[in-house]
């Protein structure tokens, strides 16, 4: 290496390489620029997109005057709320429930021979906390909103009832309205859809919380899902 190389010279190659260094540079500064261009493009209409994909999983109908209202499992001690208020606006005097069969560590406690409390029993007591005293059980043999809606139609049948409310949690009332679709087909019963108030799902602001994230993005896999398999269930 020549060490008393003129510094003319040494300017002159420093230019060169800052000329080959800077056209580097410029697409990742045009990139970013673009980048955050775009981000403010879309922030207006964030929020909107968000929210329309939570209210994609509700479904929520006016509450007519009814023979019973029938809650789900899933909408746990929101859904006794949710039947107590409508038992007090006059949508009907009568409510029930759905069996919740033994599962996982219920039947150890069976086997031991201890009482245990399913969620159908924990909704039956909510409900009578709440005054609510006459309360049915639908039986059931299989879990979910599936189940649900293959035991719901032979039992309305069962006791002439022509109409009712059925109760769902917020996050996939929409789903249990295309299942109920299939199931009530060719029965009498009319069936109104109603999302339970004091769900924790809330379809708004459903992003701000690690909870509610989970729940959008299973529940719409689940409705999307439910949409391929069953096309005409509207």
């Amino acid at each position: 290496m020549d060490t008393h190389a003129d510094p003319r010279s040494r300017a002159k190659a420093t230019g060169e390489k800052a000329r080959f260094r800077r056209p580097r540079r410029a697409p990742i500064l045009v990139a970013v620029l673009l980048a955050a261009a775009a981000l403010l493009a879309v922030a207006p209409i964030r929020e909107p997109l968000l929210r329309a994909a939570g209210w994609a999983l509700v479904v929520d109908e006016p509450a007519a005057p009814s023979d019973i209202i029938v809650i789900s499992v899933d909408s746990g001690g929101a859904g006794a709320l949710e039947a107590a208020d409508l038992v007090k606006s006059g949508v009907a005097a009568r409510v029930a429930v759905f069996t919740d069969p033994p599962s996982g560590e219920d039947y150890e406690f069976i086997r031991r021979g201890l009482p245990y409390e399913d969620a159908s029993a924990r909704q039956i007591r909510q409900l009578r906390w709440l005054g609510v005293t006459d309360v049915m059980q639908i039986p059931r043999s299989e879990a979910g909103t599936e189940g649900e809606g293959e035991a719901l139609p032979r039992w309305c049948d069962e006791h002439q009832f022509r109409s009712l409310v059925f109760v769902a949690a917020k996050d996939h009332s929409r789903r249990v309205r295309r299942v109920l679709n299939r199931a009530m087909k060719g029965h009498a019963a009319r069936v109104t859809v109603k999302a339970a108030r004091y769900s924790d799902f809330d379809p708004g602001r459903w992003w701000q919380t690690r909870e509610n994230i989970r729940t959008e993005v299973i529940e719409l896999q689940k409705l999307m899902l439910d949409v391929v398999l069953h096309p005409l269930s509207f």
